[in-house]
């Protein structure tokens, strides 16, 4: 065998060896779950549910009629029993009357961001198990409280970051674990997306995406509510997709911690362009002044010497691209090429094809579930991250991303916010697990199971 197919083959082995951890909790069969916001992203992550067996979804909660009868009809087409709802009155606490644990097992919560701290924080007071769509919270202080609610009550919490799930994130994982890479020295990531036709439209019910330059009160969707970060806020408003995988290869909380950030923002020039170009600039909107900087970069020191970059890039025309790099001393891949470099491996000073890797390093969960996941949201990722939340809520087993990692990552936000407004100020990065991190083992696994 030649030198390059037995190191590839024995380190392949080595990784898939790494991800199975076949000890499990005994646990219930089926959960009962209740949804709270069922707009664009809910009906994704209810699209999960509905088709699995081991589910009952018992509560659907939105307090726009015109979304949550398209739950309603989700749950139908499915054929699956119709569940409770509430908020169709337009009571905006009407998700309270849904925390009952006598009643439901879990609940997801994806709403607009600056409600998922006080439900989040609600529910697991209640016992019920919390699955939070990404952002933990909006200030630093709701990252503490939501940490502190969960250790006081011992009540399971799950960010659901589903890009820690996507396939070839997954396979690096593999590599990373088995060595493929040698001692890993810098990362990179980000949430690199043109938003501009999601945060303004026409405002009119079923039509989420362009179409006009409204937001806030007149727009509709996440134009309704996200516009208004970009508006007030300048900081790395969305750092889970990025920096997720991230954390996982660098086990952070697990023998390692984030140690310091600071972060830089442009100028802010491509929302208002973009209002003037759809709109005119005699609309009442081209007189908005945005705060968010146009291109967003923070980084991240760590504690074993490693170091991260994120870039947060959402006004601008581009195509969508997270930004991967992970580099160690053997060698590196960059997702936006699809190619990787092995030192003793790949030719010298040349990039190799990224998927006869990736078709070697399969994770076992991707192996198993690869024609399940293939109608799922955002290319099966929405798959895995809800059959990660219920099998873990079944086993009573740790949630593989948990409460630590849910408001590190999410903490991001307010402290690159506080990094630039101090005149881009390096900041000591708080420990939220008070020392934890130095003993806690890598979880993030998986199993062929989740």
């Amino acid at each position: 065998m030649q030198r390059r197919d037995f190191l590839f083959s024995s380190l392949a082995a080595a990784g898939a060896a790494a991800a199975l951890n076949p000890a499990r909790a005994a646990g219930r069969e089926r959960v009962r779950i209740a949804l709270i916001g069922t707009g664009m992203r809910g009906q994704v992550l209810l699209q999960e549910l509905v088709r699995r067996d081991d589910v009952e979804v018992a509560a659907l909660c939105d307090i726009d009629p015109f979304m949550l009868n398209r739950a309603l009809g989700q749950v139908a087409k499915a054929g699956k029993p119709k569940p409770r709802t509430v908020g169709e009155d337009g009571d905006a606490q009407a998700w309270r009357k849904l925390l009952d644990a006598s009643k439901i097992d879990g609940v997801i919560i994806a709403t607009p961001w600056e409600l998922h701290a006080q439900m989040a924080i609600a529910a697991m007071e209640a016992k019920v198990t919390v699955g939070c769509e990404v952002v933990a919270g909006v200030t630093l202080q709701d990252h503490w409280d939501v940490l502190n609610t969960q250790l006081k009550t011992g009540t399971p919490y799950m960010l659901l970051e589903n890009v820690c799930y996507r396939r070839d994130v997954m396979a690096v994982l593999q590599m990373v674990r088995a060595g493929l890479f040698g001692e890993l020295v810098h990362m990179q990531g980000g949430y690199q997306h043109d938003l501009r036709a999601v945060k303004f439209n026409a405002g009119v019910p079923g039509k989420a995406y362009g179409g006009g330059v409204e937001f806030g009160p007149k727009g509709w969707s996440e134009a309704r509510w996200r516009t208004e970060h970009s508006v007030r806020r300048n900081g790395e408003l969305y750092p889970s997709h990025g920096i997720g995988p991230c954390a996982m290869y660098a086990n952070i909380h697990r023998g390692n911690r984030f140690t310091h950030i600071n972060a830089f923002a442009t100028k802010a020039r491509g929302l208002h362009g973009y209002v003037e170009a759809q709109g005119g600039k005699s609309h009442p909107n081209a007189a908005v002044k945005f705060a968010l900087g146009d291109v967003v970069t923070t980084t991240l020191a760590c504690e074993n010497g490693e170091t991260i970059i994120l870039q947060h890039d959402t006004s601008l025309p581009r195509p969508y691209s997270l930004g991967f790099r992970v580099q160690g001393t053997k060698g590196l891949w960059m997702d936006v090429n699809k190619s990787l470099h092995v030192e003793g491996i790949s030719p010298p000073h040349q990039w190799e094809p990224f998927q006869p890797y990736q078709d070697k390093f399969e994770h076992p969960l991707w192996k198993k579930y690869a024609a399940t996941a293939a109608s799922a949201g955002h290319g099966g990722m929405d798959f895995f991250v809800i059959h990660s939340f219920i099998e873990a809520l079944k086993a009573s087993a740790p949630m593989p991303i948990d409460i630590f990692d849910a408001v590190a990552w999410s903490a991001i936000t307010p402290l690159s916010e506080q990094s630039i407004a101090s005149g881009f100020k390096t900041l000591e990065f708080p420990d939220f697990t008070g020392g934890l991190w130095k003993t806690r083992k890598p979880i993030f696994a998986f199993d062929d199971r989740y």
